[in-house]
């Protein structure tokens, strides 16, 4: 039995695993990531099991998009091998003697990459089945298609390695085969390698099928041995720079769906550079890493302190070429935007705008609708959309005619900006449009991952910048460009538009006002960006003769950047800055002095609920004198009071993490608790009736909810359409019927 164990112990598979445990856990953490993610450990709230087990590629799962990802596994775990070979080569000289060193070294290190193949198709063979509810012929097409690809890769490699092995066997022939020449060029020192560098191994896997006994190498020199591993490191290094050649020609036709892998692909891909990179920083500069880096970062932090690179994302329409106009993000300067004459002249104008609404209403008094919509990526949006369908069948198709503002944050404004647009232009008379149809939602709840990763990958990371123009301005194309394009293919080409194309409906009162309220995060100030001046919501209104002076809490987007252009920012930028998830996205960048950025709404008021009651308090006197009173509603993405997704653990890491965490993962509840404690107490200081009526997406089962991603499963869809059934949403649409009504 002992013998049995040593020989386990001693086989070089075995030796290659233990080794990478004890020298080179960094290069684990990657497939600790995998397995943790396919598991439904790492990131589960955001959904990122799916984007491994349901990848889409041109809006479709299909044998097509598994094969992308099967290629992008492929390449991840050929990197493991060629990196793990280059670090590791050396401990195990008996390879140098062996025909094809790295075919065999990658027969021998299939552990890991075995169990990872077998646990990804298990796993993507239960998801299909439980989440995107596949028969079993579909199921067995996508398997197929994934080992397709993998197979694809791994046989090209091999043919290369192949190639490679039989050209260093050509080259060193001649010299194996003279004694003079190989002594004079190997001969000369007989030094053998450190013994405490070695791993021990008697036995290895000479092909998939046979088990070889090593051989005693103590007589070659060590200048023979590393000259043949040195060859084999060049065919390695070669073949992962053909890689990144890949990759720039992915950039450049980035444009082009075709060339939008899957996001799972773009991720694998990403991580197969990052081994790479480790790797070689590892191999080529031992205990100079760290220092190196740290000299690579002071660089880097000069060039970019200096403006000589610029990796920032832009607000698509700006004007950024004139960096002395730049306006003063200061006190002052916020102080004079929202001056008394500013804001006066302000109100007037929407006052204006509110008596043109109040026109095209049927009562004289009419009840005045506000939406509010909270963010939580595409569960957020199919949600919204789906709601907002619901409400304006039970209207007749008049509920964009009786709402008058819709704001919110995140994925939820991505919904009602394209229900809007559907809405505006069905009312203008595009008799194809016919608002009730599935087909909308369908069309909010696709994928936006795959191209914001696969941009991410092969442009941010690897292809040179790529530049487009808006009007007269010039920008890179990232990830943030990938998005919007997406977003604009998605919903059909509705939404590109600038702020002036939509500006004039808005003034008439023939489609809602829309406010979007991304946060700085220089002071967590929120950036009101509307076609309208609105600089009477920069800070709450108030009797300077009790309460001392209030700064400003927001910024007038048009107002700061008026002489920059601001009616020619994209609207698909403007809903990408409301909807800036961090790192996700990236976080948009403006031309002020100091430079300034933002990014999601939902880190101040993901409700929109703080923006609608300041709009309510300013023009109370309007609304008492003039409509019946005021409804809200609020279409919201999980469930109120807080009891969803309580902060727990039993980990005895909770000692140090809880203080850390505990803020982030109550971040909404706390927005809610505040928002409920405002609204209480300004409902009956208002003087008008006030109603809010909420809607609410709760999963039927606790393990049944969305993901809070850019990325839906077809049984996340069914489920989130399905919540309009459930007997608190049918009660609040009935409530809505009945004011409608009246």
């Amino acid at each position: 039995m002992m013998r049995i164990l040593k020989a386990i112990y001693y086989f070089f598979p075995v030796q290659l695993l233990l080794g990478q445990l004890r020298r080179h856990q960094v290069l684990l953490i990657f497939w600790a990531i995998l397995f943790s993610t396919l598991d439904g450990g790492f990131m589960q709230s955001y959904g990122a099991a799916a984007l491994f087990l349901s990848p889409e590629y041109l809006g479709n799962v299909s044998p097509v998009s598994t094969a992308f990802v099967g290629m992008a596994a492929g390449i991840f775990m050929m990197s493991w091998n060629i990196t793990t070979f280059i670090l590791f080569s050396r401990h195990f000289r008996f390879l140098a003697t062996t025909t094809n060193p790295f075919l065999k070294y990658c027969i021998n290190n299939i552990l890991l990459p075995s169990i990872f193949l077998l646990f990804y198709l298990v796993k993507a063979i239960q998801f299909s089945v439980n989440k995107e509810l596949l028969p079993a012929s579909s199921i067995i097409l996508l398997s197929l298609g994934f080992l397709s690809g993998f197979c694809f890769i791994f046989t090209i490699s091999f043919l290369y390695f192949f190639r490679a092995d039989k050209t260093i066997v050509r080259r060193m022939a001649p010299v194996i085969s003279n004694p003079k020449l190989f002594k004079s060029q190997f001969g000369k020192e007989e030094v053998k390698l450190n013994e405490t560098r070695l791993m021990h191994v008697k036995w290895y896997l000479n092909s998939p099928r046979t088990i070889r006994k090593t051989r005693d190498v103590a007589h070659y020199s060590k200048a023979f041995i590393e000259s043949i591993f040195n060859r084999h490191h060049i065919s390695a290094v070669l073949s992962i720079f053909g890689a990144f050649i890949f990759l720039i020609v992915i950039g450049f036709f980035m444009d082009s769906p075709y060339f939008q892998l899957p996001a799972a692909a773009s991720i694998l891909v990403f991580f197969a550079i990052l081994i790479s990179l480790s790797g070689a920083f590892s191999y080529f500069l031992g205990s100079w890493a760290i220092p190196f880096f740290v000299v690579v970062f002071f660089v880097l932090n000069l060039l970019y302190r200096y403006r000589v690179i610029d990796p920032t994302n832009k607000a698509y329409g700006l004007n950024y070429t004139d960096s002395f106009s730049r306006p003063l993000y200061d006190r002052q300067t916020l102080l004079q935007l929202c001056s008394h004459p500013n804001v006066e002249r302000d109100k007037a104008n929407m006052i204006r705008i509110l008596e043109r609404w109040k026109a095209r209403q049927s009562a004289p008094r009419p009840i005045l609708y506000l939406i509010n919509i909270s963010g939580g990526g595409n569960r957020s949006a199919c949600f919204t959309m789906s709601v907002l369908q619901h409400l304006d069948s039970l209207c007749g198709g008049q509920l964009m005619r009786k709402t008058f503002l819709m704001t919110g944050a995140s994925g939820g404004m991505l919904g009602a900006a394209y229900f809007r647009e559907l809405a505006r232009r069905r009312d203008a008379g595009d008799s194809s449009i016919h608002l009730p149809d599935r087909k909308y939602v369908n069309d909010i709840s696709k994928d936006l991952l795959n191209t914001l990763f696969s941009s991410f990958v092969a442009r941010d990371l690897a292809s040179p910048a790529q530049k487009f123009r808006v009007g007269l301005n010039e920008y890179v194309k990232d990830r943030g460009y990938a998005f919007e394009q997406q977003l604009n293919r998605n919903t059909r080409g509705m939404l590109n538009m600038q702020l002036k194309d939509i500006a004039a409906e808005e003034a008439a009162a023939r489609t809602p006002i829309m406010l979007l309220n991304p946060d700085i995060t220089r002071d967590s100030r929120a950036l009101v960006i509307s076609t309208q001046p609105v600089s009477f919501m920069m800070r709450p209104e108030y009797d300077s003769t009790r309460i001392a002076a209030m700064d400003p809490d927001a910024v007038d987007f048009g107002a700061l950047f008026a002489g920059e252009g601001p009616m020619n920012l994209r609207f698909l930028t403007a809903l990408r800055m409301n909807a800036t998830f961090p790192y996700v996205l990236p976080n948009v960048w403006l031309p002020t002095e100091p430079v300034v950025d933002v990014m999601d709404a939902g880190f101040r008021d993901n409700f929109g609920e703080l923006t609608t009651i300041r709009f309510m308090n300013v023009f109370r006197g309007w609304l008492r004198e003039n409509t019946s009173g005021v409804v809200l509603l609020q279409i919201r993405d999980r469930k109120a009071g807080g009891w969803e997704n309580p902060f727990e653990s039993d980990d005895i890491t909770d000692i140090v993490t809880k203080p850390l965490v505990l803020l982030e993962d109550n971040w909404y509840n706390l927005q809610e608790y505040s928002q409920n404690d405002l609204l209480s107490l300004t409902q009956d200081a208002m003087g008008f009736p006030f109603r809010k009526l909420v809607f609410q997406y709760v999963p039927k089962t606790e393990d049944a909810g969305a993901a809070l991603n850019f990325h839906l499963t077809t049984q996340e869809k069914i489920n989130i359409i399905g919540a309009l059934d459930n007997s608190d949403n049918q009660r609040t649409f009935q409530e809505f019927v009945g004011l409608t009504q009246r």
